[in-house]
């Protein structure tokens, strides 16, 4: 096409300029990641995964699957790095197979290791058990993976999960409990960034899964009698809430910071009205 007005830089007649290829590429992604995402049923059980979070009220919330703050919702960035974890998971059990480790993830019929308590109102789902291997170490032995970008890597390396993941160190100590597993559990945690394999005994910690057992039953009690259980702080400034570093431990922001406040005057913390109703698929 003859440009007339060559100076105007404009085009009569032609279409608005695409998207760069990475741009429309992403975006394509990113949109059937959230969809995907919203499709999934929200759970209906008390998780092991976050039991170990400071905030009770925070755990009930994702019991009762209530809806999250306005965008609160997981970015396509998180989904992508969720999903990057699982496949790592795989990638490392990968490698201890090669090893010569006799390590199982999945039952015959496919499905994941696990335990339920309370009725089914409380699960939990191994990443694996190690049968056998040629390292020298106490087996049967559960074993948990993580995958960590490398500034949470190096902290598991420096301080060890215990300190640096107090949340994993509970996930462990239920996984421990409840599958009979008591031997010191091997926690793996690979480094997103270089690929790096950082490796630690666990050793059975019992007051540990009692006090998280404890909070599942506590969580599912008050449920049924609709009250909310206490927060972990008592403004909303605090870092549990709005997120950040306190005490060595890292906090995400909590996704239902507002709805837990509501409008606040200065000295009057409302009182949340108790609901049963779940978040519905979407």
């Amino acid at each position: 096409m003859i440009d007339l007005n060559h100076k105007s830089g404009c085009l009569y007649g032609a279409a608005p300029p695409r998207a760069p290829i990475v741009e429309a590429i992403s975006a394509a992604i990113d949109t059937a990641l959230v969809a995907r995402n919203r499709s999934e049923r929200p759970r209906t059980y008390v998780s092991s995964s976050g039991l170990g979070r400071d905030c009770l009220r925070q755990i009930q919330y994702d019991f009762l699957a209530v809806p999250k703050d306005e965008g609160q919702e997981f970015a396509p960035r998180t989904l992508r790095i969720f999903e990057a974890g699982h496949r790592a998971e795989d990638i490392v059990a990968g490698w201890f197979r090669i090893a010569g480790f006799d390590l199982r993830t999945e039952r015959p019929d496919g499905r994941q290791f696990g335990f339920e308590a309370l009725g089914g109102r409380f699960k939990g789902h191994i990443d694996g058990c190690l049968v056998s291997g040629p390292v020298a170490m106490d087996y049967p032995a559960l074993w948990e993976n993580k995958a960590l970008g490398a500034a949470s890597w190096k902290d598991v390396v420096k301080r060890g999960v215990s300190l640096a993941r107090p949340v994993y160190a509970a996930q462990i100590a239920l996984y421990q409990a409840y599958m009979e597993l008591p031997a010191p559990a091997l926690f793996t945690a690979l480094n997103r960034d270089t690929m790096e394999l950082h490796s630690e005994l666990v050793p059975f910690d019992a007051r540990l899964a009692q006090e998280m057992s404890d909070r599942a039953v506590a969580v599912v009690r008050a449920s049924d009698a609709r009250d909310w259980l206490p927060r972990a702080a008592t403004e909303p400034t605090a870092v549990v809430c709005r997120g950040g570093m306190a005490g060595g431990k890292w906090h995400a922001p909590c996704a239902w910071a507002k709805r837990c406040w509501g409008e606040r005057r200065p000295g009057n913390a409302p009182v949340e009205r108790f609901s049963r109703k779940r978040a519905e698929p979407r």
